[in-house]
Formats: structure tokens, sequence, C-alpha cells
């Protein structure tokens, strides 16, 4: 079939072949789009659809429509990745997924097109307002069913989509990614920050030249990156769906964990809840055989406190502005912050 990396592009005639690999006889009539989600780096489309057979509605995803923002989702290769996992690495894990009725990619150019059942009426999470202790356990759980089934997986660990590389490499990269950014950083948002949050993201800069080494020679394992409220579904078809693989690679499970708690919970809720969220993602990680201790995973899970931090400053800097960005980056890095000073990773 032919690529449409474009919404406008997507016609009646091809959604029905597309949509019959999985409702054989079915057949789309007429459809009617409207934009949906927060997403930085994607463009998402509801369609509903008229006709015979088939979903009454579907998500569509695309590259995003504003050139930075696009810029930056192929230098980064978020749309690679993405695809490359509904292709590839969906059926292989557990975490619970949206079905996908077609994934394409032209890799020289990067456009694409994923096709996924609508997962209305779910909602999505707020990154502004946090969750529950009660999402983060739901949230916690799918990590585990994520991480357990190719646990330690060395075939995966060798393909280079996947960062295939040397940690010293990755490591002074993204040392330099951050000073590079961080006057650009602090300058916009000067306003929004104080001034133990202005020091503690400068303080962190020097911690960084040894931020990735407390999991080498460890197990490697998938871990989403993004794993944050607005990449997440909650009710509909399932109690919770995760979203946007763009940024898909391995490395220690619990930088996963810690990103999403030290952004997507507040800091009253993180500091009651952490220990126990932890403890029940470990159990879920149990049931797959694979015993990690609670001191071990909770040195990782320290040293993962700034997550958000690294996140927030080096991806507001490299999208297109908005005005709910940048109050989604300051919530996650004002939380972040506060995690790292309260686990005493920064002053």
């Amino acid at each position: 079939m032919d690529l449409r990396s474009n919404p406008s592009q997507i016609d009646a005639s091809w959604l029905t072949q597309v949509l019959q690999k999985n409702y054989p006889g079915s057949q789309v009539n007429s459809l009617e789009a409207e934009s949906i989600g927060t997403g930085q780096v994607g463009e998402n489309v509801r369609f509903a659809l008229s006709g015979e057979g088939g979903p009454n509605s579907i998500v569509g995803k695309f590259p995003s429509l504003d050139p930075v923002s696009k810029q930056t989702g192929i230098m980064q290769r978020n749309y690679v990745r993405e695809v490359f996992f509904y292709q590839t690495l969906q059926s292989q894990v557990s975490i619970q997924t949206p079905e996908i009725f077609h994934a394409d990619i032209d890799l020289e150019s990067h456009e694409f097109v994923l096709l996924m059942e609508d997962l209305s009426p779910g909602v999505q999470g707020d990154q502004l307002a946090g969750c529950s202790a009660d999402q983060a356990a739901l949230a916690l759980e799918q990590l585990a069913h994520l991480q357990g089934p190719k646990w330690g997986d060395s075939e995966l660990a060798q393909i280079e989509l996947l960062g295939g590389g040397s940690a010293r490499e990755d490591t002074q990269m993204l040392t330099g990614l951050y000073q590079n950014l961080m006057p650009g950083y602090l300058s916009r948002y000067a306003a929004r920050l104080s001034e133990a949050e202005v020091r503690a993201t400068e303080q962190l800069l020097e911690i960084l030249p040894d931020y990735q080494k407390v999991y080498q020679n460890q197990p490697p394992v998938l871990i989403h990156v993004d794993y944050r409220l607005d990449n997440m579904m909650f009710g509909g078809p399932y109690p919770l769906t995760v979203v946007d693989w763009q940024s898909l690679t391995m490395g220690c499970p619990l930088n996963d964990a810690s990103y999403f708690m030290g952004t997507s919970l507040t800091p009253e809720v993180r500091d009651s809840e952490e220990r126990a969220l932890l403890r029940l993602y470990l159990e879920v990680l149990s049931s797959y055989g694979i015993t990690l201790s609670f001191d071990q995973a909770f040195l990782y899970y320290r040293n993962y406190a700034p997550a958000g931090m690294i996140m927030a400053l080096i991806a507001s800097m490299i999208v297109g502005e908005t005005e709910r960005g940048n109050d989604m980056f300051m919530a996650m890095a004002k939380r972040s912050i506060a995690m790292a000073q309260s686990l005493e990773v920064l002053n």
C-alpha cells in the first residue's frame, strides 16, 4: 500500500484496504477527522468512520505539523523507533498497548503513519495535575510487563536503534547536550523557577558525567524513556494503555520508574507512596523470574531522580514552543527537582 503520512491524505477507499486486514469484508464509506492529544513530536487525529463491518472510529498518528518538532523527530529517530516497536516488539512484551491496524514508514524521509484502535472513552493522563496513587500503581504494574518478558535480552541490546553503543559515548553526548541547552532553558523559564530550582538545574550538570554509570555491566532492559501521564490512557477498553514509543531504548529499568514518579506524582503523594509502589513493581517483575532486591532497586531509583529535569530541559529546547508545553515542562522539572532534593541527590 502507498504511504500516507498526512491526515489529509487519508480517504475512505484507502482506509477500507487497511481495515479489511483486521475486519474482512468491512467497508468505509466516509470519514471525519479531528485533531486530538497533546503530543510534542507527533500529530494525533481521530477518524470517525461511517460504513459497515469495522470500528466506528480509529486514531492515526503522523509526523508533527510543526517543522521544528518534526525535524527533532527525524534527528532523534523518534518516528523510526515507534514504528519499529509496533512492527517488531509489541507482540513480544506484555504491556497494554493499543491494537495497531497499520504501521508504515519511509526510512529515508522518516514520513510515517500509524493507525490504531480508538481508546475512547478512556481519558489521557493529566501531566499538569498529576495522578493518584492508584493510577501510579497501574503504571508501575504495566512497566513491569514491558520489562519482564525481554529482561537481559542480549540480541535486543545489539540493535543500534535501541542504544547499541558505548555508555561512555552516550554519557558524553547527554552531558554536552545538557550543557549547551541549559543557558537557553534558564533564560526562557527564569521567571518560573525559584533560585533554588535554578541552582539545582546548574548543579545537575556536575553529576551528569557519572549519571549513567550506576547500571554499567548489568542486564540490558527495555525502557520507554518518556514514561509519564501524557503517554497513558486511563479507562476505555483497558484500565491503562501506554502509547508513544518514540524514545524506546535499553538501559536501567528503574530509569522509567523514577522518571514516572518524579514527573507524574505530586511531591506529597510520591514521598508517602514511592516505597510501596516500588515494592509492587518488584512483585510483578518477580512473576517473570526476575529477582531484584528492594535495596538495589532503590539505589537505581534514587540515581535517576533527576530524569524528569533532564527531559524537561532538553525536550523544551528542541521541540516547537507552545503554552501548554511550557506548563508541562515546568511541572515535570519542578517535581523532579523536588524528588532529587528529597532523595538528597541534589542540594
